[in-house]
């Protein structure tokens, strides 16, 4: 009887249980984001406050300190993977980070020592970026995987949660309290989220690094260009390649070729979005910020954009898309990307709309910016967890995070030629007639507006090859885009 008990008890399921390595990431990165959100929401307004930058100066060092945090993102992939192991390099540079903040803290009436704070915080923010996700996914097996889609889901919850209320607190902070104490809290709470993740030290599954993988895109692309002037008359450049290295490696790189097709229109994207945390922040001082029978600080107003993503996942998942299918029309990547660029434009109609009024000596309500941000919003939906589950899907698992990096360096080259922008304008360059006026906003749109037709004509030849296939280990569809979903945390 107790033989074929245990028999039968064998052949049950095993119930999936959340891994113990989790409420110490959940917790680490509520509290991280918190920090890095609080600091931003005030970055722009302080530099002009404080330091007497003009708007131009203080965007172009904005949107630098964003490129750079992104640039470092690949750094610290890069690291983790082939040396270090994501463990160690989210400590190390978690530690990095800490002291980036007290530097905000303590040099907040000394720029040089500022400046430092905010490259040590690129370096420590950055790195750690993509390892955080990817340490998600590390802890889980095949025991719990069906648990990772809920996972992700809180993950990105407390994302949202912690910006949101950074943005509403940070700011009020620093008008009632002064920069100390604003730029100090999130440096105590990023101490504390470091000490929350050395907590679950012991309990984290931590993959050991790969090493410097000699199969990879840079070397496999250095040879064939090589071959290709080379090569006698009648030869295949991918043949002879393959006599050096394996043909999935070189089906990775083609891969990584044709989403680049889709990823080189996307940093335009990245440099109209990322506008809203410096350029909208400082046109919202000239605005009158009385809604809701409360007097908004101009800080503030971002605040509306995690909360606005936690109602449109759903929204957009659960109503918009099955609707838009039962109309007969295909909800594809592309044509995601596509509205999505077009809704980003209307956004910025609006933008240009209120500086028109404020050029005029007008003071437009802050409910216009509010409209702004919901189509904002709307088109990060559609363009960045979209472009995120293109790359995962895209790619094969040998190149996937390689996608990963080019998909971060698009924020990278659009927040770069944003702050070349306001810096050639800072320094009475060429593009000074563009400064405080509507025209700024012109000029992008008009970049945006020649980018989106040239991506509506070419995407239609894009060929499209997915590589998830469960049988070699990858995640589900929909556990591919609960990850997607997890990593968009811009």
């Amino acid at each position: 009887m107790s033989a074929n008990t245990n028999a039968i008890e064998a052949t049950l399921p095993v119930q999936a249980k959340f891994p113990k390595s989790i409420p110490y990431i959940i917790g680490n990165e509520a509290v991280e984001r918190f920090s890095f959100y609080g600091m931003k929401a005030i970055l722009a307004i302080f530099l002009v406050s404080q330091f007497n930058y003009s708007d131009a100066k203080s965007n172009a060092t904005v949107h630098l300190f964003i490129a750079l945090t992104y640039f470092m993102s690949i750094v610290g992939g890069l690291l983790a993977d082939w040396y270090l192991g994501k463990y160690a390099t989210i400590f190390w540079l978690s530690l990095v980070y800490c002291a980036g903040h007290f530097c905000l803290s303590m040099f907040d009436t000394q720029v040089n020592g500022f400046l430092f704070g905010l490259l040590l915080i690129t370096i420590g923010a950055g790195g750690i970026k993509p390892c955080v996700s990817a340490n998600v996914g590390d802890q889980f097996d095949h025991t719990n995987q069906s648990l990772i889609s809920k996972m992700f889901n809180w993950f990105y919850f407390s994302i949202n949660v912690g910006s949101f209320i950074s943005t509403l607190l940070i700011p009020l902070l620093n008008d009632r309290f002064g920069p100390k104490v604003a730029f100090g809290v999130p440096g105590v709470l990023m101490a504390l989220a470091t000490f929350i993740f050395w907590l679950g030290r012991k309990k984290y599954v931590r993959v050991k690094p790969s090493g410097f993988p000699k199969e990879n895109f840079i070397f496999i692309n250095a040879y064939m260009f090589r071959t290709f002037f080379t090569k006698k008359k009648g030869e295949s450049v991918r043949k002879i390649t393959e006599q050096k290295y394996s043909a999935k490696s070189i089906e990775g790189v083609f891969a990584v070729w044709r989403v680049l097709s889709v990823f080189v229109f996307i940093p335009i994207y990245w440099a109209l979005y990322d506008q809203s945390g410096s350029e909208w922040v400082l046109q919202a001082r000239d605005m009158n910020l009385n809604f809701l029978a409360v007097t908004w600080l101009p800080s503030q107003i971002q605040a509306i954009n995690p909360i606005l993503i936690l109602a449109f996942i759903p929204l957009f998942s659960y109503v918009i898309y099955p609707g838009v299918e039962k109309m007969g029309i295909k909800v594809t990547p592309m044509r995601k990307i596509g509205t999505g660029f077009i809704l980003l434009a209307g956004s910025f109609l609006i933008i240009a709309f209120i500086q028109t009024q404020i050029d005029q000596g007008l003071k437009p309500n802050i409910v216009w910016q509010i409209f702004a941000y919901i189509l904002l919003t709307a088109s990060e939906i559609l363009v960045s967890i979209t472009g995120l589950e293109y790359a995962y899907t895209q790619a094969p698992k040998s190149m996937k995070s390689t996608i990963m990096a080019f998909w971060l360096m698009t924020v990278f080259v659009g927040d770069l030629f944003d702050s070349l922008v306001n810096n050639n304008i800072s320094h009475h360059g060429f593009l000074y007639p563009l400064e405080g006026s509507a025209s700024f906003y012109w000029f992008f749109l008009a970049i945006l507006g020649f980018v989106t037709v040239a991506f509506i004509i070419i995407s239609r030849f894009i060929k499209e090859k997915s590589y998830l296939i469960e049988s070699e280990g990858a995640l589900t569809a929909n556990e591919a885009k609960a990850t997607n979903d997890g990593l968009l945390e811009h």
